[in-house]
């Protein structure tokens, strides 16, 4: 049995925001409600769902960068929401980030080796000016870049390059678990292969654990052992990556594979289109979040939420229809 990495129990964020300039009382936005998983050691846990959906914000949460509203979150045993800053950042270095735009997350004023070589300071890891560079050098092989461009600046690199270099960042400090946020959304196609490929190739290596943010099920399908699909901040199902591909539950699943591409053309799929927009955030329905644009919907869905429900081992679904 492989242990428990990583630990989410009815996570919660809200974000307070003014919309009306004459109004006193700011409104709410649920951007996470109360979701739960778990993320075992050395496997890697997609997390899947449309843009706005709060993907990135758990993520951010997690890491530390946001405060959740209410839940906890354990981390190998350890409840990081009730530990004190200090106290967090001896954590930190074992939890870390790539981020989603690769031309945003370097700072341009450094050079590669202080943009890698900067974590190493900040957590005490290295103690000269050599040692840093030698461990910036051999990041930089890691990721398969030449070993001397830590003396140039990120606007000199490509964007494929520049998201290596964010990866090399993030295994400076030797993590146990890496949140990657959309990392080949803004890559093209080959060298998106290219970076999946690398990540699959360091947690071989550095036996490490991820946590995958993306809105592609097919590079989903590629790099997950387990998925968690969100809707409006709410999970709809989660489950072993073959359980979920093979027999998705949840209608909202069921619509996003339908939306991914066949590559044989004599192969068709049948089209789930779904009717009307992703409400508000601001003001989202009552009961289950999908109601309003589920084909299947009954009474019941317009004013209770549905509990989580294993239909079969580790595959759970929200949703009234398995109630």
């Amino acid at each position: 049995m492989r242990q428990v990495t990583l630990q989410v129990e009815k996570l919660t964020k809200e974000f307070h925001i003014r919309t009306d300039p004459f109004s006193l009382r700011p409104r709410s936005v649920h951007a996470v409600n109360g979701i739960s998983f778990t993320v075992l050691q050395g496997e890697t846990l997609g997390l899947v769902g449309e843009s706005g959906c709060g993907k990135t914000t758990t993520g951010r949460m997690i890491l530390g960068l946001i405060p959740p509203s209410s839940g906890k979150i354990y981390f190998k045993g350890i409840e990081l929401t009730s530990l004190k800053r200090r106290e967090f950042l001896k954590i930190r270095k074992q939890i870390q980030m790539i981020f989603q735009d690769p031309y945003a997350s370097l700072n341009p004023r450094l050079t590669v080796a202080n943009n890698i070589g900067e974590p190493l300071v900040v957590h005490g890891l290295v103690h000269s000016r050599k040692e840093k560079l030698e461990r910036v050098k051999e990041l930089l092989a890691q990721v398969g870049l030449d070993t001397e461009y830590h003396k140039r600046y990120p606007f000199e690199f490509s964007g494929g390059q520049r998201q290596r270099i964010g990866i090399a960042r993030a295994l400076a400090v030797q993590p146990d678990l890496i949140i990657a946020d959309e990392p080949v959304s803004a890559l093209d196609v080959s060298l998106q292969a290219q970076v999946i490929n690398l990540l699959e190739d360091l947690k071989e290596k550095h036996s490490l654990t991820y946590i995958f943010i993306a809105h592609d099920l097919s590079v989903i399908k590629h790099i997950s052992d387990r998925v968690a699909v969100m809707y409006l901040g709410y999970l709809m199902e989660t489950g072993l990556k073959d359980d979920l591909f093979r027999n998705p539950l949840h209608p909202y699943t069921k619509a996003l594979l339908s939306a991914v591409p066949v590559p044989d053309p004599n192969r068709k799929r049948t089209r789930i289109l779904l009717p009307g927009d992703i409400p508000s955030p601001l003001n989202p329905p009552t009961g289950c979040v999908f109601h309003t644009r589920c084909p299947n919907v009954r009474a019941v869905c317009r004013h209770e939420a549905p509990f989580p429900k294993e239909v079969e081992t580790g595959h759970i679904v929200y949703c009234h229809l398995y109630l």
